[in-house]
């Protein structure tokens, strides 16, 4: 077998072992990739390509054995069910996940057993394959193989099922864009040989279609991996179709707080790493939220917005750390300074009756063209102003540290404003409803904000708002009456709505909005941030 190397998220000692400081790098880039882990593993010929150690049987094994097995019979006494649970709870939550995959799994595959093969297809937004048995990764030929043991039934019966593993069902055009994959029974003279043994199953999910589109990265593709992968503990190896290195930098955070391995290219990999399960496919439940009817768990949408804020956290840290760094940099020294200030670094709030509004910036189209004086406006009210302008190459970190820190948000309709998530709940989101986006704005953005707690206001302009009005005569359609103009396709609103309209806000009528929102603020300042520190303590108490 060919030595297998992980870098993985976490750092491991052996039981016994002395813990000890352990220091964060990045690792060179090697064929373009840049990833940042804390602990590399090599080896293989063992699960997890680790090689198999042998044990001796020791006085303290001994002891221990002894030890549990009292537990054991005692449990069983007073209260047999209870057993499991103490079992489960010493495995690492790994098996306690592992019961609760029926709920997750769904009605059309809820009971499988091990050598089985299962599909559910009637979501009308994302098919979702499930396999349980030796499972062999063969990228070279596009296909995932359930080694059979009973050769001759395979031989009669040819089991497989093909899916595209993303979650736009309904999108032919984009979906004829994913790879597809095979799940295929074959038997075990036909199968490909292990040369990487794992023991934890592997989810399979693409970041192809429209990925680079901040809002369909977290609803096709962040979200759906939480809630189909966040009950595993990490205990879980990613596959990934149309595997982007720019994606695993950006996104690394959030993924190494939902897995412990290192992302396999399904592609560039043409080794076969084994399972004993293989989930292709991912769970979606709706624009950007989490069902708690749906998920393994009951979590939520706020459950998974405290998962960002762990996930987040150690980066902040960081970062803030350089900052205090260069402060005494810059008093220590009495020359003029060098240092680099970092961008959408979030200044001290000075006073709780000035809560901090952050307008998310915009270029190309709808722009907000008189935003300078809105952002003037706004101060005039009682609003700590900043305005900020995301670009592709600015760290995702960094807008979430900003937002986290925000009372507000103020931004016109757009992907720019799934950045909703990285707020507390108990926030105000102000969402500029341009002509002909209402539908899209309150389900896309309003209504998901709602459902995490956020106080939504969506302030639709008027005609004479709008830069269509320069272009268009008083009472054409375009302005009277949007939703018709849309009956003519998506092609028409994309061209006419959403590429060549900008606004201008009624400064009178905006500052109505500002100032509900400044009051409302100011009125429960620290009782919103409160309740959620107290649910978060709950929720690790009770995970």
């Amino acid at each position: 077998m060919v030595q297998q190397q992980h870098r993985i998220y976490i750092l491991q000692f052996r039981k016994g072992e002395q813990e000890q400081e352990v220091s964060c790098k990045v690792s060179p880039p090697k064929g373009g990739r840049r990833v940042m882990y804390y602990y590399h593993d090599g080896g293989g010929g063992g699960k997890n390509g680790k090689p198999v150690q042998r044990r001796g049987f020791s006085l303290r094994r001994f002891f221990g054995l002894l030890l549990l097995s009292f537990m054991s019979v005692g449990t069983l006494f007073v209260a047999p069910v209870s057993l499991f649970s103490f079992v489960h709870f010493n495995d690492g939550g790994a098996a306690a996940a592992a019961a609760q995959r029926t709920r997750a799994e769904g009605a059309a595959c809820s009971v499988m057993g091990n050598d089985t093969l299962c599909c559910d297809r009637t979501s009308t937004r994302a098919d979702i394959c499930f396999a349980r048995g030796d499972l062999r990764m063969h990228s070279a030929s596009a296909s995932f193989q359930l080694v059979s043991g009973n050769s001759t039934a395979v031989g009669k019966v040819v089991e497989e099922e093909r899916i595209r593993p993303y979650t736009r069902k309904w999108e032919k055009n984009v979906m004829a864009t994913i790879d597809e994959v095979r799940l295929r029974r074959v038997s075990a003279g036909d199968a490909a040989r292990c040369d990487v043994v794992h023991d934890v199953p592997a989810v399979l999910f693409s970041t192809g279609g429209y990925t680079g589109n901040v809002y369909h990265e977290f609803n096709d593709g962040i979200l759906p991996l939480f809630v189909t992968a966040h009950h595993f503990r990490r205990r879980v190896v990613f596959v990934i179709l149309e595997y982007h290195d720019w994606w695993i930098t950006k996104y690394g955070d959030v993924v190494s707080r939902l897995s412990a391995f290192l992302p396999i290219d399904f592609t560039a990999d043409r080794r076969v790493h084994c399972f004993p399960e293989v989930i292709a496919g991912l769970r979606i439940h709706g624009e950007l939220t989490v069902d708690p009817e749906k998920t393994p768990e009951g979590k939520n949408i706020r459950h998974f917005r405290r998962f960002l804020d762990d996930a987040y956290r150690g980066r902040i840290q960081y970062l803030e750390s350089l900052e205090r760094r260069a402060a005494r940099k810059r008093r220590g020294s009495k020359a003029k300074s060098t240092a680099v200030a970092l961008p959408l670094a979030p200044s001290k709030q000075t006073s709780p009756d000035r809560p901090r509004l952050v307008i998310v910036s915009r270029t190309g189209s709808r722009v907000i063209e008189n935003e300078a004086d809105v952002a003037v406006l706004a101060a005039g009210v009682g609003f700590d102003v900043r305005v900020i302008r995301p670009e592709r190459t600015t760290e995702l970190c960094k807008i979430y540290r900003e937002l986290n820190a925000s009372d507000a948000m103020v931004g016109v309709h757009g992907a720019a404003m799934t950045h909703f998530l990285f707020m507390r709940p108990g926030k105000v989101f102000i969402q500029v409803v341009p002509l002909g986006t209402d539908w899209a704005a309150d389900a896309y953005y309003g209504e998901p904000a709602a459902r995490l707690g956020l106080r939504y206001v969506g302030y639709k302009i008027l005609p004479d708002e709008s830069s269509l009005s320069r272009e268009y005569p008083t009472g054409d359609p375009v302005l009277t009456d949007p939703a018709g103009v849309a009956q003519r396709g998506w092609d028409v609103t994309k061209k006419v709505y959403l590429d060549r309209q900008n606004v201008r806000l009624d400064l009178a009528r905006f500052r109505e909005e500002l100032v509900r929102a400044h009051q409302y603020l100011v009125a429960g300042a620290g009782q919103e941030e409160a309740s959620e520190q107290s649910v978060h303590h709950f929720d690790r108490l009770t995970n």
